[in-house]
């Protein structure tokens, strides 16, 4: 089994980067939403943790939002109890796609995490700042601290783009994407 893994920084458009790869994905975002609606054992943790915050089960994103927000180290805390439940629904999914010829990972923290092997494709998504811009402020829970704090959590782009072994420039025009993506799937296989 092949793994291209997507990484980029926040809003570059790595998921629909992801998407055009035409292969099953495994989206780290939605399995994190995922784990905040439905996995209680995540939210009794959190609860014990920052019990005078995280008070109700569906977790509420803006009671985690408000403690990233009131002290930085929380993130931190919150990542120890959310990222082992993230690294076992990957291993579900490697597990479930195992005679795939390719899957797709997406995400962000991949590098941080030291999540990928050495024999993975790495495919960073380039954009311009003020493409990224343009799209968070359009999403819905948009909050310019809350991203400058969970931009610090990733490695600069650099350093991202040389441990990478395709870039994809990311102009938010899908014909170019596709073309991009075909190119790479060619070199792949």
């Amino acid at each position: 089994m092949i793994k291209i893994c997507i990484i980029g920084n926040i809003g570059s458009g790595k998921s629909y980067v992801a998407k055009q790869f035409g292969y099953p994905i495994f989206s780290a975002d939605l399995i994190v939403n995922q784990i905040y609606n439905e996995n209680k054992k995540c939210y009794i943790k959190l609860n014990k943790k920052f019990p005078k915050i995280i008070k109700s089960f569906p977790i509420n994103k803006q009671e985690l939002q408000k403690l990233v927000l009131e002290k930085k180290n929380n993130i931190k805390k919150i990542n120890k109890i959310v990222h082992p439940e993230v690294r076992l629904e990957m291993k579900k999914f490697l597990n479930k796609y195992k005679n795939k010829k390719i899957v797709i990972l997406d995400i962000p923290l991949l590098l941080e995490n030291k999540i990928n092997k050495k024999r993975d494709i790495i495919v960073c998504v380039d954009a311009k700042n003020k493409h990224i811009n343009e799209r968070l402020k359009k999403r819905v829970n948009y909050n310019f601290k809350l991203l400058k704090i969970l931009k610090k959590l990733q490695l600069p782009l650099e350093i991202k783009k040389k441990k990478s072994n395709f870039i994809i420039k990311n102009n938010f025009k899908s014909k170019l994407i596709r073309k991009s993506v075909k190119n790479i799937l060619k070199k792949i296989l």
